[in-house]
């Protein structure tokens, strides 16, 4: 109270002052008032006001605490983060993505800043015997003996990212981008947009709320379903039972970006928020999941068909295999998001204290499905933070036949992590409506930049490969990358993820038999 009365009385004698002083020199004194009594009017109102206890006792004073708090982020991440600190993308990583997507040096110079005696430091062993590859266009086929229409995925693409969430700028970008260098584009679960359509293979992801192929009860649609899954850029089909972000929760897509576009796209009401359900009403069981996915591999004319699932409880995965033996249907893919993963709005609770981490999750379900002997039949596509080539290697290492990649292709694009996607002000253009906003991220110009960070992605990956001595994705082995997990012990990724189940052999279709005789 005292401060607050000391404050006010010190703006109200300055007022005095001036008019006093103007009166006697001037014949314009009131314009000298154009600055002192807007604030005394700014701090009589906060002395009365109860909502905001710091500007009731610092009328004038607080507000630099709000404008400070408000540029936080900014402040931390141009002038006091270290290369090496920045969360969830430092800023070494978000570097080596804007230099290879826009063709420029990436080397470093002096040496590593990371602490190569840090607890959870990770490493390659190479050989010193290096081959030579070829093909630097990595792929893998998906799609079992049960799919007529088997699709040649790389090994690195684009991420589930839904128009809506983005903007239609960054989605024609992302798919021309594509459509470049080839590889797909997981549509997210919003639905196919005409933004979508610019020549780049679509993974159509089928969600909970069934956007694009839902009637107006919000379920399932097979005849909406089969009109756009037998779309010729439709390549392959992925129904979503939960992601990384935001396990167990269902997507949310704020008010503000719902406009009557992306609302007739999806078949919601306009203006409000569209949260996706938590569960399916398709299915609710493992067997109901197996023969969704048989239903929709017959509605698409035989095109692949797989689920992505953050993991939670062991057991259900461990259900649905044995969902897969008993009715003998196998999902051409599995696509596992990690924890650690998420591009958009998700509550606080979910994004860091539910789900698995990826590598702990991949290497469950690529152990369980050796184990049910089901991995011949599915390949693994996975996301979560995976933004270099060493990043893709440690992937494959655990059973990995593909990547995905969200947040790395908005690098891309040209995201800053301004860390503002879930609030429609996106600074520059990537998720956000606001055409103002959108406007300024140039389709022509962040096309050729996706493409070109693919491009160079898989160049740098396929290099590590070479030094290590690999010569195929499918000699890439855990047992040659390695993580420090205490302070005197280093132990591989095959010691730390499969150490009571043999030795993974290369083709990643098995362990060595005599384990389990």
């Amino acid at each position: 109270m005292r401060v607050r009365n000391l404050i006010l009385g010190t703006i109200i004698i300055i007022n005095l002052i001036i008019i006093s002083f103007g009166f006697i020199f001037t014949q314009s004194w009131f314009w000298l008032l154009i600055i002192p009594v807007p604030l005394l009017i700014i701090a009589l109102y906060h002395s009365f006001q109860s909502s905001h206890a710091i500007l009731r006792n610092y009328p004038l004073v607080g507000y630099f605490r709000y404008i400070f708090e408000s540029i936080r982020p900014e402040l931390r991440q141009y002038f006091w983060e270290s290369d090496t600190d920045g969360r969830p993308f430092n800023r070494r990583q978000r570097s080596i993505v804007y230099q290879r997507a826009k063709n420029q040096r990436e080397t470093v110079a002096f040496g590593m800043q990371t602490d190569p005696q840090a607890i959870g430091n990770e490493w390659a062993a190479h050989s010193v015997f290096p081959v030579h590859i070829e093909n630097h266009d990595l792929r893998t086929m998906v799609g079992n003996f049960q799919c007529k229409q088997p699709y040649s995925l790389s090994v690195y693409n684009i991420s589930a990212m839904s128009y809506g969430a983005l903007s239609r700028t960054a989605i024609t970008a992302l798919n021309k981008g594509a459509a470049l260098q080839n590889f797909a584009h997981n549509t997210g679960e919003g639905g196919i947009s005409q933004y979508h359509i610019n020549g780049g293979d679509l993974i159509w992801q089928i969600g909970t709320g069934y956007f694009g192929c839902r009637d107006d009860l919000g379920k399932f649609s097979a005849e909406l379903f089969r009109e756009k899954a037998n779309k010729p850029y439709v390549k392959m089909i992925e129904i979503k039972l939960s992601q990384g972000a935001k396990p167990g929760h269902g997507g949310i897509l704020p008010a503000a970006k719902n406009t009557p576009e992306v609302a007739a796209i999806r078949h919601v009401v306009p203006g409000t928020d569209v949260m996706s359900p938590p569960a399916h009403n398709a299915f609710s069981t493992a067997e109901g999941l197996i023969e969704f996915v048989q239903h929709l591999r017959d509605l698409s004319d035989g095109k692949p068909v797989g689920f992505k699932l953050c993991v939670g409880d062991k057991q259900e995965f461990i259900d649905i295999c044995h969902a897969m033996q008993q009715t003998q249907i196998f999902p051409d893919f599995i696509s596992i998001d990690g924890s650690e993963g998420g591009t958009g709005a998700a509550p606080l609770e979910f994004t860091d204290n539910l789900g698995m981490p990826l590598y702990d999750a991949l290497a469950f379900i690529t152990t369980t499905l050796i184990r049910f002997g089901l991995k011949k039949h599915i390949k693994l596509i996975v996301s979560s933070r995976i933004v270099t080539g060493f990043d893709i290697l440690k992937a494959v290492a655990l059973g990995a036949d593909a990547c995905y990649s969200a947040r790395g292709m908005m690098f891309a694009l040209g995201c800053i992590q301004a860390l503002k996607c879930n609030e429609d002000v996106c600074p520059v253009g990537v998720a956000t409506q606001r055409p103002h906003l959108y406007k300024g991220l140039d389709v022509e110009d962040k096309y050729v930049r996706v493409g070109q960070f693919h491009r160079n992605t898989l160049r740098a990956t396929v290099e590590i490969m070479e030094a290590c001595g690999f010569k195929t994705l499918e000699d890439v082995s855990a047992d040659k990358f390695f993580r420090k997990v205490d302070n005197q012990t280093t132990l591989s990724f095959h010691e730390i993820y499969f150490r009571n189940t043999g030795k993974f052999v290369n083709n990643r279709s098995g362990f060595e038999p005599e384990i389990f005789e």
